[in-house]
């Protein structure tokens, strides 16, 4: 298995990290051509993975666009590639941007980078005391029918999962607990 990590912004080298640490080859993604060569090395989508990572929703948005990739990754995702969405990656993932989640996102919930804080919550299917960093953060604001709910903090719903796509508002890559990538690379 080798796990694309879109490596436009954000925290990408960082999930490369994890993953490294979890044994599993990665590869970065920048554009058509990355992409492209990810898809053929790995040929299907039981062994593709792709992981969308924090940053600005809006620029990676911009920036896939630009590089031709909404359309590919979009239609890898409807095919059932799994993908992991965390904080901006999770918008990305919306109704209003990528489209291939059914959930409705509220951008920067918890206020600028000053708004930043730790958290430990259980994570349904992954585990008891989950650290999570939140930075800038989103929540879901409301999920559709086919999305099964994994964790809230304060009422707010801060992962997700629909099908073989997994969202998380916080970031698991910034700490040491390798179980939320662990259950990820084994959608």
């Amino acid at each position: 298995m080798k796990v694309a990590v879109l490596a436009l912004q954000g925290a990408f080298i960082e999930h490369e990290q994890m993953l490294q640490r979890l044994g599993v080859e990665t590869t970065e993604v920048r554009n058509l051509d990355d992409w492209q060569q990810y898809v053929q090395s790995i040929g299907t989508n039981d062994q593709a993975r792709l992981i969308i990572p924090g940053g600005e929703s809006t620029a990676m948005t911009r920036i896939i666009r630009d590089e031709g990739l909404y359309q590919p990754i979009r239609q890898a995702i409807l095919e059932g590639m799994p993908v992991l969405g965390t904080c901006a990656g999770l918008i990305m993932l919306d109704d209003q941007h990528l489209g291939t989640m059914d959930i409705q996102v509220r951008r920067n919930a918890y206020g600028r980078q000053l708004g930043s804080f730790n958290h430990v919550a259980d994570v349904q299917e992954i585990g008891h005391s989950f650290p999570m960093t939140y930075i800038r953060a989103p929540y879901i604001e409301s999920v559709g029918p086919a999305v099964q709910v994994l964790a809230e903090v304060d009422g707010h719903i801060v992962a997700a999962r629909q099908g073989r796509q997994l969202v998380c508002a916080f970031h698991p890559e910034l700490t040491s607990d390798t179980r939320l990538h662990e259950y990820f690379v084994q959608l």
